[in-house]
């Protein structure tokens, strides 16, 4: 048969699958290459920048927003605000002044009503005289940090005395007092006289309109970004074996689209391949197992003697051999996907090697493992490693366990083992070792590249590795 003369092509289908879900799989594995943004004394941004495409994307329209309006507000704070409030304290300034100059020539012996009434009617300003004192000790509020800067600034360049300004007190008015030679002056000015007061309606106005446009960024990428997060759900269904979404169909951007019918095309030209060699295989397998029977039954009509006996066991080992050589070349196509408790089955594994070897045991954490599989393909890949073991072990450990994305089985025995820089090579098709762990002759060498197809398929992966009972594990481990 051609199949034993070439290298087969059946595994056309399970490498493509294990493809599609490595390639998923390699981006987080990529980003260890790609060279992160760095900061001062060792630190970094990985941890902090979003890992989603939607993320990313929404990080890089936000910040040059973000960075707009600081600049915008930047600029206003020191242009706008800075400058009215200079102009606004110069005239306050202007107007205490001028009604310190009025009151130096103002008769004494007279009621300072009339100087009240005009600086409160004129000039917007409360104004007191109140006896000779110390002026209270200077304080100054962060928020209003420009406005007493620049009123005190505007205060002494105008009036040579000494001069105290409170923006703290009351949340209305601004105080000032002007320490003279025997009174000292108080006055009041409304506090948005003296510095622009409307600039808290520019840093809602862009706080608001940067609002908006965040919503609008948000609601038209989602929309962009579902066809990506489809395209991927179903190239990952498709290199686990399972069904694509219901929902999938090309759909969103150009690029997006054209990305979807490649895929669509792709996966229909490997299940007709898949398809029609499993047809051709199937009726190959069809007229060799006829003429095997025919064989089988010329030999049931022949008297026993040894060499009618050596017929029979050649005859049956060449339909043992046959079997493999068809299961390795079909895979397990024809099987659908459906929901099994991997428990079970590891279970009926145990109970049947159990016949074979009493010390075997089982380790299921949880009981109960659900999860989409072709079941019969799946039993049958990990039962080849469970009999693989059985032939060279007096021991053998099955344990399985859940993480938080792959099921991890994992079988352990205390037999001869394999060589480290060999055990990548016994899963290639008919590679038979020449030390103890492969010296039955009636091994075709197929069992653990069945086993590998089958798991990637799933989309999962099988390592050899050294046991912790001093022989080999084989490690299994299949996506949630």
């Amino acid at each position: 048969m051609a199949i034993n003369e070439q290298q087969p092509t059946n595994r056309l289908k399970a490498l493509l699958r294990g493809l599609v879900i490595q390639l998923l799989q390699a981006g987080d594995a990529a980003a260890r290459y790609i060279p992160k943004p760095k900061l001062p004394f060792g630190w970094s941004l990985a941890p902090w920048l979003p890992k989603g495409l939607y993320a990313r994307t929404i990080l890089i329209i936000a910040m040059p927003l973000v960075l707009l309006q600081t600049v915008l507000l930047f600029v206003f704070m020191e242009r706008h605000w800075n400058n009215i409030t200079r102009r606004l304290s110069a005239a306050t300034a202007r107007d205490v002044a001028a009604i310190i100059e009025v009151y130096r020539q103002y008769p004494q012996d007279q009621d300072y009503q009339k100087l009240i009434d005009i600086a409160r009617n004129k000039m917007s300003l409360s104004f007191q005289v109140l006896p000779k004192s110390d002026l209270p000790k200077a304080t100054q509020s962060p928020f209003y940090s420009i406005l007493d800067h620049r009123l005190t600034k505007e205060l002494r360049r105008r009036i040579d005395r000494p001069i105290w300004v409170d923006t703290v007190g009351q949340s209305k008015f601004v105080e000032i007092r002007i320490a003279l030679d025997d009174k000292v002056l108080k006055f009041l000015a409304y506090r948005n006289h003296t510095y622009a007061s409307n600039s808290h309606i520019f840093v809602l106005w862009m706080i608001g309109s940067s609002t908006v446009l965040l919503a609008v960024a948000l609601i038209f990428l989602r929309n962009q970004i579902r066809p990506i997060l489809r395209l991927s759900e179903a190239a990952e269904s498709f290199g686990k074996g399972r069904p694509p979404p219901a929902d999938f169909r090309p759909r969103g951007a150009r690029e997006v689209r054209q990305a979807s019918f490649a895929f669509i095309e792709m996966r229909d030209r490997i299940e007709r391949h898949v398809d029609q060699r499993t047809t051709i295989l199937a009726g190959v397998s069809h007229d060799l197992r006829t003429i095997l029977t025919r064989m089988k039954l010329q030999l049931a009509f022949l008297d026993d003697d040894n060499e009618i006996n050596a017929l029979r066991s050649d005859v049956d080992e060449m339909q043992h051999m046959l079997e493999d050589y068809m299961a390795f070349a079909k895979g397990d196509s024809g099987e659908e996907t459906s929901l099994a408790d991997i428990g079970e089955i590891l279970t009926e594994i145990h109970e049947h090697a159990k016949l074979t070897k009493e010390n075997v045991n089982l380790r299921l954490l949880p009981r109960h493992i659900p999860l989409p599989v072709r079941r019969n393909s799946f039993k049958r890949a990990i039962n080849n490693l469970v009999t693989n073991a059985l032939r060279y072990a007096d021991r053998i450990d099955i344990n399985a366990s859940t993480g938080r994305k792959w099921l991890t089985i994992t079988i352990d025995d205390d037999g001869p083992g394999i060589p480290k820089q060999q055990r990548e090579e016994v899963f290639n098709a008919f590679k038979r070792l020449d030390d103890a762990r492969n010296q039955n002759e009636g091994n075709t060498g197929l069992g653990l590249s069945i086993a590998r197809d089958i798991v990637r398929s799933h989309g999962g992966e099988i390592r050899l590795e050294e046991s912790p009972l001093g022989g080999l594990r084989a490690k299994v481990q299949v996506p949630i």
